[in-house]
Parts: structure tokens; sequence; C-alpha cells
């Protein structure tokens, strides 16, 4: 599909500009988390709490979906798992391979679409971690099924992800501080190129869908899966100072 090709495109340029989700996590913090002194994000700021974690993640297999960039993955790696980063972006993918290199970590990389996980057998892992990404696919549904696919049952899915009333309002004037009401969600970039504003954005930013909550949250029970975590965390727009736009949960394969 032609706005994946465009998205790994951006995304390769937004990391070798060091956007907030391509800066390698340091040696030091490698360090530490060697010596059980460790967190990971799945939105913004807030740390994943360390109780939605298997206690031990020694030899646990891991998937980081979506997520290079050298921040998840060498940290899972640190603490012992078995890890594995998969990303549509090659040079995100590269971080993970620089500090895995860097620092005597074991990563394998695979570059590709989050919606197809094909090149994982049926009840892989045993935990995926699926940071704010899945934004910029345009269906969602998929996503969540793969990922019910390749865990092993009673596996953990931490996901983060956009509270879509975000896309209620008009790009450009939000990027000023204006909250000016405009969109119909579910909304998606690609029915707007014909605003200069949008089309601005997204040449720098990527193509963006807001996926609904029900596709979120109720798309992820659909696929087997039981919510038995949520937080909030802030979204890095004007409306952090009325609402927190980000969510994260914490699912377990049941079925």
């Amino acid at each position: 599909m032609e706005f994946i090709d465009e998205n790994r495109k951006i995304w390769d340029e937004r990391s070798e500009n060091d956007d907030i989700w391509s800066i390698p996590v340091t040696k030091e913090t490698v360090e530490a988390a060697k010596n059980g002194l460790w967190s990971i994000l799945l939105t913004p700021t807030k740390s994943v709490p360390a109780d939605w974690f298997p206690e031990n993640l020694k030899d646990k297999k891991v998937l980081c979906l979506a997520s290079g960039g050298g921040q998840q993955g060498p940290i899972m790696a640190a603490v012992g798992a078995e890890v594995t980063v998969f990303d549509n972006s090659p040079v995100q993918l590269g971080k993970d391979s620089f500090v895995a290199e860097r620092d005597g970590l074991k990563i394998r990389t695979v570059q590709g679409n989050m919606q197809d996980l094909s090149d994982f057998a049926d009840e892989t892992f045993d935990l995926i971690i699926h940071p704010w990404s899945n934004g910029y696919i345009d269906d969602i549904l998929p996503v969540w099924r793969e990922c019910g696919r390749v865990l092993k049952k009673g596996g953990l899915l931490l996901s983060g992800f956009g509270n879509p009333i975000e896309y209620i309002f008009d790009a450009g004037k939000l990027e000023k501080g204006i909250l000016s009401v405009k969109n119909k969600v579910p909304y998606a970039d690609v029915d707007h190129m014909d605003d200069p504003e949008v089309k601005r954005i997204v040449e720098s930013g990527g193509y963006i869908w807001s996926h609904t909550l029900e596709e979120q949250i109720q798309g992820q029970i659909e696929a087997g899966f039981a919510i038995i975590g949520f937080y909030e965390d802030i979204g890095g727009t004007a409306l952090d100072a009325y609402i927190n736009s980000s969510i994260a949960t914490k699912a377990i394969k049941i079925k």
C-alpha cells in the first residue's frame, strides 16, 4: 500500500533527525537495566508500571512491535529477554542494531508492516510491547488479530495509542495552540490532502488515522484479549492543558 511506503520514508527521515521516539538509550541506561533498574515508555512521558511486566523476563520471548528506535528493545534485552524488534522503518531498526552492537546485546530486527506478522509462527511470544504507533496505519484490527495469533495463551500485550479526540480539531491551528473544531472522527489525513496545512504536517510527520476507542479497546477484546490495566498520558499538543490524549493498556491473551 502506498501510505505504508510513504510513512516508512518519512519515519526514516524522522529517525535520522532524532525524533523523540528515535533517540537510542544510553550505555549507562543499559548498564542500569542489567542491574535491575529500568523502565520503558508506551506513551510520551509516563513509564509503564513495573507490575505490568512478568515477574521474571529472563529468556522470555519479547516482540517489540512497531517499536524501533533503540529504546524499548535494548532495555528488554538488557534484562535478559529474547528480543525481536519489528518496525516499518529500516533507520529505526538501525538504532536498535547500533545499541546492540555498542552494548553487547542480542536483538533480532525485522522490517515490515505491523498488520502482517507472517514472519512469526503461532504462539511464539510471551510479551508484546507496542508503543504509540498504530495511528500510522489505516486499519488496526489486523494488528490486534496478529498479536493474538503470535502470543502464547496467557501472554501479555502492552500498548500505547492516541485518544481520537485530538483529531476533531484543525491540525494547523492546534499546532499554534488554537482549539478549533473542524473534523469528524474517525479521521484520516488521506481524506484532507487538499488542505495545505494537513499536507505540510503529513510531509514531515507521516499519514495518520484516528482510530476509534472501540477499535482500539474492543478490537483487542475481539482478538482474544482481556484488558487488565489502563492509564493515560499527555499527547504533546495544546490539548495537554485540558485532557490526557494518550492511552496505554495492558491486555492478557485469554483465548
